[in-house]
């Protein structure tokens, strides 16, 4: 079977069309989210402007000297700011050994909802850190421009995930009104020397995240790969306009399972002893740090138990932040984990 990754068009969502069109929309991401986990969408609303405007952000700000960007390095626990090439191991959050400890080479900046987005509801600092910009340039109103519009189409998701699930219109309102929502601008590009170039090279390490859905704007450059129902891992490249979407912890664990949170990795291809630059930014869409997920009713047959026992999302996420960013393996993770060793290659 030809592993491929379906393209929604969501427009009927974004524009409130026809009932009829935004039924087909609701079974078509209904049908990706079981088989794949990964989905390419279009009719999104994020104009080309903004999306460039966003890659231009980021390449103003990985353009520094690496002693310039290391100034915005933060605690690990607080999810903003800085993070330098090979500091952090993202299969550790999965409780699996990388090849070496600390081997991720991609370099990235944080920004997420804060404090101050919620100032009506009590909450604790460590999901909701205040961000770090960098003082030069337009970097923070050219990101923050992308983040709100990000925002806005993982919550038309989130719409459309609770006609799917038969949950009510309000179900996710209810767990994601002061959602923890992190962008996390992604840049692999090292010069030949950094590493060794003739070794398993692990751009980022095979990892699920750890949220509800991600919106995931990248170049159409060789490097994430996506796990198929076959064990095999695919090349996945965005379409011309479109983002790619793919479900995460929280979307598996609601449904037992039925809605896939995919195993995927970035392992990007190295030219004349170089590895080819590729860029990405990922808005997570992670819920209320305070929200119990529970494996909903309707997906537990009569007789059987959950797959996966009740957990608050601070409790989830904080267990595979301490993994990627502390090394501490999560030991939590042991369906994800057993998923990663089953494959090789």
């Amino acid at each position: 079977m030809t592993f491929t990754v379906p393209t929604v068009d969501i427009s009927a969502w974004v524009q409130e069309g026809p009932a009829a069109a935004q039924a087909e929309v609701v079974a078509q991401l209904d049908a990706a989210c079981r088989t794949v986990g990964f989905i390419q969408i279009v009719g999104h609303g994020v104009p080309a402007s903004i999306r460039a405007g966003l890659a231009s952000a980021m390449d103003d700000f990985f353009a520094l000297p690496l002693a310039a960007k290391k100034q915005y390095v933060r605690p690990a626990w607080e999810n903003r700011g800085y993070s330098p090439p090979k500091s952090e191991a993202l299969s550790y959050s999965l409780g699996v050994d990388p090849i070496t400890r600390m081997n991720d080479f991609f370099e990235a900046f944080n920004v997420g909802a804060t404090l101050a987005d919620y100032p009506h509801v009590e909450l604790a600092e460590s999901q909701y850190a205040a961000n770090t910009w960098p003082s030069a340039g337009a970097f923070e109103n050219l990101v923050s421009v992308y983040f709100e519009d990000a925002r806005r189409v993982a919550e038309t998701l989130t719409r459309i995930f609770a006609a799917a699930l038969q949950v009510g219109p309000g179900y996710f309102d209810a767990i994601t009104d002061h959602s923890i929502n992190v962008l996390r601008m992604n840049n692999y590009a090292l010069p030949p020397g950094e590493i060794e170039l003739g070794a398993d090279l692990t751009g980022m390490g095979e990892h699920t995240d750890f949220g509800l859905v991600t919106v995931l704007w990248a170049d159409q450059v060789e490097g994430l790969q996506v796990l198929g129902a076959d064990q095999v891992w695919h090349n996945v490249q965005p379409a011309d306009g479109a983002l790619l979407v793919n479900l995460g912890d929280i979307a598996a664990r609601l449904t037992n399972d039925v809605w896939m949170s995919t195993l995927h990795r970035v392992k990007p291809p190295v030219v004349e002893g170089r590895i080819k630059r590729r860029r990405s930014a990922a808005f997570f869409h992670d819920c209320n740090a305070d929200a119990v997920i529970s494996v909903l009713p309707q997906f537990v047959r009569d007789g059987e138990e959950p797959l996966y026992e009740p957990v608050t999302v601070q409790e989830h996420i904080e267990a595979k932040l301490r993994g990627s960013r502390a090394g501490l393996k999560n030991t939590g993770a042991r369906r994800e984990a057993a998923r990663v060793q089953a494959v090789s290659g």
